[in-house]
């Protein structure tokens, strides 16, 4: 887990769940609404989807779609025993029961099931064709999920010497979907989707795949049928500037909501104004995406950092796909200028990237300093003196991630390598994927955010041959092994001794650059309380529903 500066006394961290009860400037209770703006798209409720993942659907939806655990302020994995708790029955081979709590209902009144840890599992497990699920890490691990359909029990049995030591990350808050609304567009029984799963139906199983990865997808226009909630909050609305309204869902059988209704809002370029309009009580954005934000009075700013590397990701094919040429990118990308800018240390970790920097010395002794500043001599032998155009996209606007491929193209040139800003608003992980870009500029994931789940198991899979999240498209059958071994390791010596066969392979194939750990920037209303960031991909709105507005 990454360092983090403790903002709050443990006194305080208290008095803000209870919101500003007993507070004079609270004397009438909080506000009926909050605006949240956040650094991302809102193209998904599906946020288990490649795109998804990388959207600032987890900042969104944390308290819609609920699970059995949760990402707390530090990072840290949360039991949520409102939605059901999890027993260890054996460890070898690693066996979960996992119980769903008798009052769990959606907000359309269908009841939760394990039919739903079901969908999930198929959809990330990596075994069965048509999902676009951005990773398999932990799911593909799992050898079983027993469940009888429409049963709110489950027992999860992990293959034999494959016990995912980051067990806590699997079926939390965003993973589940609705199994039962597939059931529904399929015209079939709430049981369908699990008895298509367990008797292997492919042709069925490819169906539900085709709907996993687009029946959820967010348009002003959507059928609210097919968005139900397990969470505090329920969808209500999509508006035409893509900001997704979600309203206090009178079926959630927990401590209902303390604000009603939160509008959350995709970052867009006037940040600063609606800051200044009062038009937004939390902003929870990459530090510096949004330029130098001069802060009313009435605000307060708090930086930390996230678990997210930011970093380039080299596409898989057009002028990249030769390792050479990935390199001579990297050699002459001045990355000690880039960090420098954003205030932080160089970052060169890929297999254990939420770890504290002093963490990553295997990373950095293969590393070496050869990538460290801008040489671009040795990147133009890299290429043999040939031409090179590379476009580098990211999503925009962004004010740092532009000055980022402004340092680079300068630095590059001298080297031969002509870079190109590729930016726009619609840039993301399938720009890379359909070859539209050469370098996708993000960080974890693609993400425009954090993108990270906390779990430097769970996030060197970016990496793992065939994960949707591998933009690169890269494959190293060595670098698979440790990554997989990794994923089971509590042993800290052999886990270092594992950085250490990996970390060679992947400076030498370079499919990445990472450039540094992303900062994050949260700003909320001094009349706000309960707001705290989140280094993971879920960031502030991993407590959404004990936000108070005060009047």
């Amino acid at each position: 887990m990454i360092a983090r500066p403790r903002r709050v006394s443990i006194l305080a961290a208290v008095m803000s769940l209870v919101g500003c009860l007993g507070l004079s400037s609270c004397a009438s209770g909080p506000a009926d609404d909050v605006d949240y703006a956040v650094d991302g798209t809102l193209v998904t409720y599906n946020t288990n989807t490649v795109a998804g993942a990388a959207s600032a659907g987890p900042q969104a939806f944390a308290r819609v779609l609920t699970g059995f655990n949760y990402h707390g302020p530090e990072g840290q994995v949360v039991g949520d025993r409102d939605f059901g708790t999890i027993s260890v029955v054996g460890r070898a081979p690693l066996l979960l029961d996992y119980v769903i709590s008798d009052d769990a209902v959606y907000s359309d009144g269908k009841p939760v099931t394990c039919d739903d840890m079901v969908l999930a599992w198929a959809a990330q497990s990596g075994r069965f064709p048509g999902f676009d699920a951005a990773s398999r890490a932990g799911y593909g691990d799992v050898a079983d999920v027993d469940c009888a359909p429409g049963q709110k029990k489950a027992r999860v049995s992990f293959a034999q010497d494959r016990g995912f030591v980051d067990f806590g990350q699997l079926f939390a808050a965003t993973a589940m979907m609705p199994s039962h609304v597939i059931a529904d567009e399929l015209g079939a029984g709430d049981g369908a989707v699990t008895a298509a799963i367990q008797a292997g139906d492919l042709p069925r199983i490819e169906r539900i795949a085709q709907l996993w990865n687009t029946i959820w997808n967010l348009t002003p226009d959507l059928d609210l049928k097919r968005f139900p909630s397990s969470g505090p909050y329920k969808l209500s609305s999509v508006g035409d500037d893509g900001a997704v309204v979600l309203v206090a869902n009178d079926k959630w059988w927990g401590a209902m909501p303390v604000t009603g209704k939160v509008t959350v809002w995709p970052r867009g370029a006037d940040v600063q104004e609606r800051v200044n309009a009062g038009d937004y009580d939390v902003v929870d954005i990459a530090a510096g995406s949004s330029g130098t934000l001069n802060l009313p009075d009435d605000f307060v700013r708090t930086d930390s950092p996230s678990a997210g590397i930011e970093q380039l990701i080299f596409a898989p094919s057009g002028p990249l796909l030769n390792p050479a040429a990935r390199r001579a990118v990297a050699l002459c990308t001045p990355r000690d200028a880039i960090a420098r800018n954003a205030e932080v240390p160089v970052s060169n970790s890929r297999l254990n990237p939420t770890a504290e920097d002093s963490m990553t010395a295997a990373e950095n002794a293969a590393e070496g300093g050869r990538f460290s500043t801008s040489n671009p001599v040795a990147a133009r032998e890299a290429i043999g003196g040939k031409p090179l155009t590379v476009r580098i996209g990211y999503q925009s606007p962004n004010a740092r991630l532009a000055a980022t491929v402004g340092a680079i193209a300068k630095a590059c040139e001298p080297a031969g390598i002509a870079v190109e800003d590729a930016a726009s608003d619609a840039i993301g992980p399938d720009s890379l994927r359909q070859n539209q870009i050469d370098v996708l500029l993000a960080s974890t994931g693609g993400a425009a955010g954090s993108g990270s789940t906390g779990s430097s198991a769970m996030d060197a899979y970016d990496l793992f041959s065939g994960n949707g999240n591998n933009l690169s498209g890269y494959s190293n059958e060595q670098v698979d092994g440790v990554i997989g071994a990794l994923a089971v390791t509590s042993d800290p010596k052999e886990f270092a001794r594992l950085l250490g066969e990996g970390a060679p392979v992947l400076w030498d194939d370079m499919p990445t650059l990472p450039l540094y750990r992303q900062q994050r920037t949260l700003l909320a209303s001094t009349k706000m309380t309960a707001v705290n960031s989140s280094p993971t991909r879920w960031g502030a709105g991993w407590n959404m529903d004990r936000w108070a507005l005060g009047r």
